[in-house]
């Protein structure tokens, strides 16, 4: 029995269609589908960071996971209280709940294809990551909008420690 319906269509975003939010150096979002385009389904975007650069601070979604595939490059996560490196072709999933922060390896770019599920609208704080990293507004000014993006951001030493050597 087909589950198809004659209203469902398919999402499709090409390449030149995806909205770039730059970061700093030649880092940058690509806002692929947000929660509202895939009926809550997901959210994808695409991370591109430079040479050691930081993608996210300790934080935890109390509402979805989330899903990194490294695309190329090195990534290192801290999930939990576990340091973890992953190469191109690595996975990693985060259940809602855990801790967790990621960027680039030290001395290594990474480009991360990044899944949230079930998808909530997001592209607004990925925009306002963008307007940080260009000093146009500062962190704590996000701080108030945690609940409404389910990112919940935490204070973690360990991830301190390792990304400020």
């Amino acid at each position: 029995m087909s589950t198809h319906s004659p209203e469902t269509t398919a999402l499709v975003v090409p390449a030149h269609d995806a909205e770039v939010v730059p970061l700093a150096g030649a880092g940058a979002f690509r806002l692929l589908a947000d929660g509202a385009a895939t009926d809550g389904a997901l959210g994808v975007n695409r991370l591109s960071l430079e040479t050691g650069a930081d993608g996210a601070r300790p934080h935890y979604h109390a509402r979805c996971s989330e899903m990194f595939y490294v695309l190329d490059g090195t990534a290192s996560f801290l999930l939990g209280e576990r340091l973890v490196t992953v190469d191109a072709g690595g996975l990693v999933v985060v259940p809602p709940g855990l801790p967790h922060a990621f960027g680039a390896a030290p001395a290594a770019t990474t480009d991360l294809l990044v899944v949230a599920a079930p998808g909530i609208d997001r592209f607004g704080y990925f925009r306002r990551l963008g307007r940080i990293a260009g000093g146009a507004e500062t962190f704590a000014a996000l701080l108030p909008e945690q609940e409404r993006y389910d990112v919940h951001f935490v204070d973690d030493t360990l991830w301190r420690s390792v990304r400020a050597s």
